[in-house]
């Protein structure tokens, strides 16, 4: 039986209406209240008369499943939000989820490959020159959509919605609708921007608004016909497919331009943050450049290198040395 969701309908036009919420935000947004409302009726609650106990029974089901402590943090943050709105709305008066325990997600740092991956994955992009008209294509696309993703750092909604008129002329920035309906402006490559001049000349006939358009020219890619492609372009790269996403690339583009002196605030603006404490992630790679500064220029540093025996390891201390 279907569990009772009365009350999340409004809530879901709100987010849409109010926050421009996304269609992918919303449906993950649907699948939380879902799952909340199934535990709870395994419960004899349901959402709208939810008590905190009922909730702290749903956590326990999401911990009991296995679910990683970061996803069951985005679940709770999305009931917290529906409850907020229910007592906002005058539908409660109370907040069940208020003192609800936030699980501590565990830090981990952003995969990325190395430049020199990036620019082997690059190189096995172009079909050979006595390809079919598809795969000369198919090779096109997967350039053109690689240095979009690597030199401005997109997000792949970001990418599959590009139009072409948005990349018409000589402009040297583009400007892209990020999460939240957030513009901003991210800068064009000359590789790039040649990448995307040869496509759109294969594609002219095709008539699609879109950049990157699907089997439907009236639709864009998919983001599972992207997934292919990629996929593709790292076996002919040598590269492991499990390790390439779209979003590898776009963590690539972020840690090479720290590694390269970028800021941390220019940064923000280019990814299109709304919290500069989402930035921060990358700041592993600022960790490790001042690491190898101080050993490369701080005197004591030097000083231990000198003293430092042919076998790489300092001077051994006596046990029973003070």
């Amino acid at each position: 039986m279907r569990p009772d969701l009365s009350g999340t309908d409004l809530f879901l036009e709100m987010l849409a209406a109010e926050r421009a919420a996304a269609p992918n935000t919303l449906a993950a947004y649907e699948a939380d209240l879902l799952s909340c409302a199934q535990s709870l009726a395994g419960q004899e609650q349901t959402l709208r008369d939810a008590t905190a106990e009922g909730l702290r029974g749903w956590l326990a089901d999401l911990a009991a499943e296995g679910q990683a402590r970061r996803s069951v943090a985005r679940r709770l943050s999305c009931i917290r939000q529906f409850y907020l709105f229910l007592l906002r709305e005058g539908l409660r008066t109370d907040n069940p989820a208020a003192n609800l325990d936030t699980p501590r997600p565990e830090r981990s740092l952003p995969g990325f490959l190395s430049e020199s991956e990036v620019l082997a994955l690059l190189e096995a992009c172009p079909a050979p020159e006595d390809a079919s008209p598809a795969r000369t294509r198919r090779g096109q696309v997967a350039l053109a959509a690689l240095e979009l993703l690597y030199a401005s750092g997109l997000r792949i909604s970001e990418l599959l919605s590009l139009t072409r008129a948005a990349l018409a002329g000589e402009a040297q920035t583009l400007m892209v609708r990020g999460k939240g309906g957030r513009e901003r402006l991210v800068p064009l490559s000359d590789s790039a921007r040649e990448a995307v001049k040869a496509l759109m000349e294969t594609d002219r006939a095709l008539g699609s608004p879109f950049l990157f358009p699907g089997r439907n020219p009236t639709q864009p890619m998919t983001r599972q016909a992207f997934d292919r492609i990629l996929h593709d372009v790292g076996l002919r790269a040598g590269l492991d497919p499990a390790r390439l996403s779209p979003h590898v690339l776009r963590h690539s583009f972020a840690t090479h331009l720290l590694a390269h002196g970028a800021d941390l605030r220019a940064l923000q603006m280019l990814l299109g943050h709304a919290d500069i404490a989402t930035t921060q992630i990358y700041t592993h790679v600022q960790t490790e450049r001042l690491r190898q500064a101080v050993a490369a220029c701080h005197p004591l540093a030097q000083q231990a290198a000198e003293n430092e025996p042919e076998g790489g390891k300092p001077p051994s201390v006596q046990e029973d040395a003070p």
